[in-house]
């Protein structure tokens, strides 16, 4: 099935293990893609996948779907890399490098024959290296190689502190930035429900406040992979509706800000790096991301966040 009509809206998958198969589900879900490519090394796996997908098709949306190979890449609006191997219990993002980015320069290369203009979103881990390396690799614009970043950090650092203020998710304004990782930091400094800085809500209306409250929301957040892993062996479901989320702000030219990974220059000293900033995300990528006036602390940790992910970098010889 490699035909296509300039009406349509193909999203190409490549790797669809846990995270690439919830993505799929909960695209078909949103009625955003009219055609959905599945692409994996096991191809009778990327099979199964679609068989289950086309039976849910009349309870949903119209939508093809189908198990193809790199050349159904080819007028794909965006191709999502969610390939690679799991991270293990005991294991973090980084002890995955030399594995999947293995696995990315044999994918990079057939994606960009056939697709030489389209956009990559990356998924796999580690999500930020990996970025880098796409970018490198495919040889496109960096605004067109976007990383998932910490767009799911994000959503459990503002779940989190809703459940501890009492509130809807969605009237918490707060970021994770910097790797999607162990480095990652919390931006205390800015973040707000109501439009109230954080601190001035809880002091007013919670009824615990203390700076013991704040580190343990952020230790939950940070090491949420590690607890979700040893329980039921992988995350899935969070990843696969952040997908979803950025592919709608691409899709229908939002200008969304979203917390995605992206090459960030000229940052507080940081240069040549990717990592997550909140970033404007529409039909041509990341257009800008946004220079946070941060507090002296938060300038630190970005700063080495960046260090661990350049060192890294420099280690694959990119």
């Amino acid at each position: 099935m490699k035909t296509t009509n300039r009406n349509s809206t193909r999203i190409a998958i490549i790797g669809v293990g846990n995270v690439g198969a919830t993505f799929a589900y909960a695209l078909l879900g949103s009625g955003l893609a009219s055609e959905i490519v599945l692409i994996d090394n096991n191809k009778q796996r990327a099979e199964g996948e679609a068989m289950d997908l086309n039976h849910a098709v009349p309870l949903t949306h119209s939508t093809r779907i189908w198990a193809g190979d790199y050349s159904d890449c080819a007028g794909a609006a965006i191709v999502v890399i969610t390939a690679g191997t799991a991270q293990k219990p005991g294991e973090t993002r980084l002890d995955l490098v030399q594995r999947n980015y293995a696995i990315y320069q044999s994918i990079i290369p057939q994606v960009i024959q056939y697709n030489p203009d389209g956009l990559l979103l990356i998924a796999s881990n580690p999500l930020d290296i990996l970025s880098y390396a796409a970018m490198k690799l495919s040889g496109l614009p960096a605004n067109h190689v976007i990383g998932s970043g910490t767009i799911l950090d994000t959503a459990r650092f503002r779940y989190l502190l809703s459940q501890h203020a009492g509130v809807d998710p969605r009237s918490v304004h707060a970021y994770i930035i910097g790797e999607h990782g162990d480095s990652e930091v919390p931006v205390w400094s800015s973040a707000n429900i109501a439009g109230m800085a954080l601190s001035d809500y809880c002091k007013m209306n919670c009824e615990e406040y203390n700076e013991d409250v704040y580190a343990k929301i952020f230790e939950q957040t940070r090491d949420a992979a590690y607890h979700i892993i040893e329980r039921k062996g992988a995350t899935f479901y969070g990843i696969g509706m952040g997908l979803v989320r950025i592919c709608e702000a691409i899709l229908r030219g939002q200008h969304t800000v979203l917390s995605v990974s992206t090459l960030i220059h000229d940052y507080y000293g940081i240069d040549d790096v990717y990592l997550s900033l909140p970033c404007v995300v529409g039909r041509d990528g990341v257009s800008k991301f946004l220079r946070l006036p941060l507090d002296e602390k938060e300038v630190e940790g970005l700063q080495q966040s960046a260090q661990v992910l350049k060192e890294t970098i420099h280690k694959l010889g990119l």
